[in-house]
């Protein structure tokens, strides 16, 4: 009688100390896939592919009870039917594990080999949740079909009511669509610097669902429409090379020796672009004179500066030192006369 209760015992906790050995293991293999990441972030050669081991996160853990449940299932005595539904319930949130560890790889990846090759598609918010919508999809007809469900007549009805869903969010799928251009199309991207021809301007931060987000240098964002993007036109000051030449217009007195006048601005013009940040140390500023005005001969002084907010500093602090430097040298600079008449004489206002 001891035996029997005994050996009964054994037969019934048997299946758990499996479960718990088996969870057990998950547990310390996702540990030590923790730990590998953390020494391979300290190696900078293999830093890139570590995100290999962050999608595995919570997965090992899942597979391991489903895994375990799995083992034991045939030795335990279960009415048919429950037995069944058990193994479609295990199937199911194994698959649900998978597709979510290929939509980590598939979006890691992309975002991997965005940062090698400039001529890849931008990561955005919206190329994320295609990619996932994509994946998600895929696994989902997967599942349904590995549990008995034939997806031939959830396909065709998917399609039937795609009509009815397009025009009851038409302006969303509008949205959509032009969101979709402006990633492929590769006009915008994010990072990059955007005027638009309403005077808006800024960074790109993301392109969304339905809007593309745009953060202007007083740090507000300007939410736009993905479709109003594609009907506008806009300029793109980073889309082929972030660095740009800044223009800045001078006038100078007509008594003003012109020699003279380009040698100093082009020196000054060299140390700002060496001394302040934001130019680009290693360019030969110009200068050309531009027209004879009323008052003044205009000339129009280059330099370059690596991005486009970078104007700013580089105007201003070579304002400051063209002012400086040319009234140590005499240099006149030009400003307005107004002439008026009083009383038939001819006064002169500078």
């Amino acid at each position: 009688m001891l035996l029997f209760n005994w050996n009964f015992i054994v037969k019934s906790l048997a299946p758990i100390f499996v479960v718990l050995i088996i969870v057990l293991m998950g547990v310390l293999v996702e540990n030590r896939l923790k730990k590998l990441r953390e020494n391979i972030n300290t190696n900078s050669l293999l830093r890139k592919y570590s995100f290999i081991f962050e999608c595995f996160d919570g997965i090992i853990f899942l597979w391991s009870i489903v895994g375990s449940i799995g083992l034991i299932l045939p030795t335990i005595s279960l009415p048919s039917a429950l037995n069944i539904l058990i193994q479609k319930i295990l199937i199911v949130i194994a698959l649900t594990g998978g597709t979510i560890l290929a939509s980590r790889l598939a979006v890691s990846s992309i975002q991997l080999y965005g940062k090698k090759n400039e001529t890849s598609l931008s990561i955005t918010s919206l190329f994320e949740y295609l990619t996932k919508v994509l994946i998600f999809s895929i696994g989902f007809l997967i599942i349904i079909q590995s549990i008995g469900i034939q997806i031939t007549a959830l396909i065709t009805a998917f399609g039937v009511g795609s009509l009815s869903i397009g025009l009851a969010f038409q302006n969303t799928l509008s949205n959509l669509i032009s969101g979709i251009n402006i990633i492929i199309s590769r006009k915008i991207r994010p990072g990059d610097y955007i005027k638009f021809k309403n005077g808006e301007e800024g960074y790109v931060m993301d392109v969304e669902l339905k809007y593309t987000l745009i953060k202007d240098i007083y740090e507000n964002i300007i939410v736009i429409p993905n479709r109003q993007i594609i009907d506008s036109s806009f300029k793109n000051y980073t889309l082929s090379n972030s660095s740009f030449l800044l223009p800045i217009k001078i006038g100078i007195s007509y008594d003003s020796d012109l020699e003279k006048v380009e040698l100093i601005t082009l020196v000054i013009a060299k140390k700002v672009l060496a001394n302040v940040n934001g130019g680009v140390k290693n360019f030969e500023p110009f200068l050309r004179y531009d027209k004879f005005d009323y008052y003044s001969i205009n000339l129009i002084v280059y330099l370059k500066i690596n991005e486009y907010f970078d104007r700013f500093i580089i105007t201003h602090e070579f304002i400051k030192e063209i002012h400086r430097v040319y009234k140590q040298e005499n240099i006149v600079m030009a400003f307005p006369i107004v002439v008026n008449y009083n009383n038939g004489q001819l006064i002169i206002d500078n």
